[in-house]
C-alpha cells in the first residue's frame, strides 16, 4: 500500500520549529498589503500623468517669446533694478564679468550672455579633459549597455540621444557603443555639467581635438533642472540638441548642446547656419551638416575656427558657442579603459578645470 505522509502534523512541527513562520498569511494582513499596491500604483499614475501634462506644456513658444522679451532694450533707469534682482536671486558673480557696470547692458540678453575676464578662467594644462562650462556636475562615468545615466539611476538610451551612427573601425560590432569605438583597448566615458540661469552660459572646448559633424535635433524644450531630471526618463533625448562629434587623442568624441526651457537659442560661433527653435518641426527628424571636405575660415565672438578638409579644429579652452540661459553639456567621448574622473556628483566646476586622471 502506498506511504502515507502526515502532511498536517509534519507542518505543524516546522511550524514549531521555525516560529510560525510556515503559518500561512492570515485575512486580516491582506487589506494592508493591498491598500500599498493601490498606493503605489496610483503615485506611478500621478507620476506618470504630471510628465504627460507637463510635456504637453508648449515650451517652444514660450522660449521664443521669451527669447523676444530679452532683446527688450530696457530705459537706463530699469537696467540697474533688473539685473540687481536678477544677481540676487541667483548669486551672480559680477567681479568676473569682463563688463561690471549694469547700465552697460542695453537687453536681458545681453546681461546672460555677458564676457568673462580673460584670466578668472585658468586653463589646467596638466589634463587632456577640462570642464567646458561653469556649472554642477550631475552625472559622470563609464556607459554601460548602451545607456547612459543623466542622473543616478535615471537613463537613456545613446543611439536615440546621438542618432545613427557609421563604424570607427572594421571589427563586428555587437552594439551601438561598439559603432563609435576605434579600438576595443576603450570604453566609451560620459559627463553632464548642467548649467544654471546664475552661471556663465558661455561653453568652451574641452580638449584638442577635431569637429566633423554638426547634427541638430529639433525637440521640446523641457526644464532640465536635476529636479525635473529625476522623473522624465529619457529627458535629453526629448529635447532640442545640438550634437558635434568628431574625433580626440583617444578616438571618439562629442560635445552635445542641450536646449531648455527659455532657452531658445543655442549658438555654435563657427557654424552660422545652425538655426534653433524654429517655429515648426517634425518630430523625429534630425538636420546633419559636415565640416569635412570644406576650407575655409570662420571667426565667431571669442573663437576662430579653422575649417579644413578634416573638419573645424578646436583647442582646449576655446570658446565654441553659448546658450541664452542655463542649460546642459553633455561630453560622451573615448578613452582607454584605465581612464578616470576626478569628480563628484553634485560638484560645482568651473571653465578650464580639469576632469580627469589618465
Amino acid at each position: 500500500p502506498p506511504l502515507q505522509v502526515p502532511r498536517l502534523s509534519i507542518r505543524r512541527r516546522l511550524s514549531a520549529l521555525s516560529g510560525g513562520a510556515c503559518r500561512p498569511t492570515t485575512w486580516r494582513h491582506q487589506p494592508i498589503a493591498l491598500l500599498c499596491y493601490f498606493m503605489s500604483v496610483s503615485t506611478i499614475q500621478q507620476l506618470t500623468n504630471r510628465v504627460a501634462l507637463y510635456r504637453s506644456v508648449p515650451t517652444r513658444l514660450l522660449s521664443r517669446a521669451w527669447g523676444r522679451l530679452n532683446g527688450v532694450e530696457l530705459p537706463n533707469w530699469l537696467r540697474r533694478p533688473v539685473y540687481t534682482l536678477y544677481i540676487w536671486k541667483f548669486g551672480v558673480n559680477m567681479q568676473e564679468a569682463a563688463v561690471e557696470d549694469l547700465d552697460h547692458y542695453r537687453n536681458l540678453g545681453e546681461f546672460f550672455r555677458r564676457r568673462l575676464k580673460p584670466a578668472v578662467r585658468p586653463l589646467c594644462t596638466s589634463c587632456c579633459l577640462t570642464s567646458p562650462a561653469d556649472g554642477m556636475i550631475l552625472h559622470f562615468g563609464r556607459v554601460k549597455n548602451s545607456e547612459v545615466e543623466q542622473v543616478k539611476g535615471v537613463t537613456y538610451s545613446l543611439e536615440s540621444f546621438l542618432g545613427p551612427q557609421r563604424s570607427q573601425s572594421n571589427e563586428p560590432s555587437s552594439s551601438f557603443s561598439d559603432l563609435l569605438l576605434s579600438s576595443p583597448e576603450n570604453d566609451l566615458f560620459h559627463v553632464v555639467v548642467y548649467l544654471s540661469p546664475g552661471d556663465y552660459h558661455g561653453f568652451h572646448s574641452p580638449t584638442d581635438w577635431r569637429v566633423e559633424l554638426r547634427r541638430h535635433f529639433p525637440g521640446s524644450l523641457m526644464s532640465v533642472s536635476p529636479s525635473v531630471a529625476h522623473w522624465i526618463k529619457g529627458l535629453f533625448c526629448f529635447n532640442e540638441r545640438v550634437v558635434l562629434t568628431g574625433q580626440w587623442q583617444h578616438g571618439f568624441f562629442s560635445l552635445t548642446a542641450v536646449g531648455a526651457t527659455n532657452v531658445g537659442s543655442i549658438r555654435v560661433y563657427f557654424d552660422r547656419e545652425l538655426h534653433t527653435n524654429t517655429p515648426h518641426y517634425s518630430k523625429g527628424t534630425f538636420f546633419d551638416r559636415s565640416y569635412v571636405d570644406q576650407v575655409l575660415k570662420v571667426a565667431g565672438e571669442g573663437c576662430v575656427a579653422s575649417l579644413n578638409k578634416g573638419g573645424v579644429v578646436l583647442h582646449k579652452g576655446e570658446a565654441v558657442g553659448e546658450f541664452n540661459l542655463g542649460s546642459t553639456i553633455v561630453l560622451l567621448f573615448e578613452a582607454p579603459k584605465d581612464f578616470s574622473f576626478n569628480l563628484q556628483p553634485g560638484q560645482r566646476i568651473r571653465v578650464g578645470e580639469g576632469l580627469c586622471s589618465l
